[in-house]
């Protein structure tokens, strides 16, 4: 049997880590390869792991074709719909391929729009019936959809979509071996790309001090908004009343200090002013 392995679609799903790569070896050796491989024509769309160890053992498979992928596309939706159900894909490659569920279908309602409007204009013609095509897999138009799909709370999705647009791909690498969690993970993200990186660099630790450091840090400015808000500067208070009060005495009590200041200098030549006998007054 000629069997084709398209490294495209090798590389499509993440990879099994060394460990879980050994135990299906094990299980393989001990039970054989109890899962047929799924094929399209010749080429190998499911099973590639298992393809390779029984090569390697020389071990015999089954293998299933597939009849109803009718494009690489179909390939990609349904590959997607078998990782998403199996339980040893981790949350974040869930998420990450929740989103890209979520990208082929509006891509391929955006050709099928184009396409309506095509034959709209054009004059209707016979057109031979289509093949049997594998049913319409759910669009995941809503966040809450995606979540669903990925078996994700709404606020992972967003996590992981922050992750996927703007960490450093030493971060994205921490996240899927999972020395930072998805919520760290996201925190570091919005950090400039040199920092993410010298976090990532330094280990697990640093990139728990990072996290950290920005949760305090967005912590710190709603706080340090609404103290500015609410400055004297900004927001009249109860004391400005009592305040300018308080400068007008002021002020009258210089005054009335200055009458008396001259009263007494005047009183003073008077006096000097008197005969030496005189009787004071």
């Amino acid at each position: 049997m000629n069997i084709v392995v398209n490294e495209e679609l090798k590389a499509y799903i993440e990879p099994l880590t060394p460990d879980e790569h050994d135990a299906l070896e094990r299980s393989i050796l001990t039970e054989g390869c109890r899962d047929a491989l799924v094929l399209w024509g010749d080429v190998l769309v499911d099973g590639h792991n298992r393809y390779g160890i029984c090569q390697k053992h020389g071990l015999p498979f089954q293998t299933v074709q597939n009849p109803r992928f009718q494009s690489m596309e179909d390939v990609h939706l349904w590959m997607i719909d078998q990782h998403l159900g199996r339980r040893s894909v981790s949350d974040f490659q869930r998420g990450v391929l929740a989103l890209r569920k979520r990208e082929i279908m509006a891509e391929r309602k955006a050709r099928a729009a184009t396409s309506t409007e095509t034959a709209e204009a054009t004059p209707t013609a016979d057109v031979p019936e289509a093949a049997a095509a594998l049913p319409a897999p759910d669009p995941l138009s809503s966040r809450e959809a995606i979540a669903k799909a990925a078996r994700l709370s709404s606020s992972q999705v967003v996590m992981i979509e922050k992750i996927q647009k703007q960490a450093a791909p030493e971060l994205v690498a921490a996240v899927k071996s999972g020395t930072i969690s998805i919520n760290a993970a996201a925190a570091v993200a919005t950090l400039p790309a040199e920092e993410q990186v010298a976090a990532a660099v330094a280990g697990k630790d640093e990139l728990k001090q990072a996290a950290k450091r920005v949760r305090e840090l967005n912590k710190r400015k709603p706080r340090e908004e609404a103290s500015a808000e609410g400055s004297p500067a900004d927001t009249p208070t109860d004391s400005a009343p009592a305040s300018d009060e308080l400068h007008t005495l002021r002020i009258r009590v210089a005054e009335l200090t200055a009458e008396n200041t001259e009263l007494r200098r005047q009183v003073a030549q008077l006096q000097a002013a008197l005969p030496a006998d005189s009787t004071p007054f």
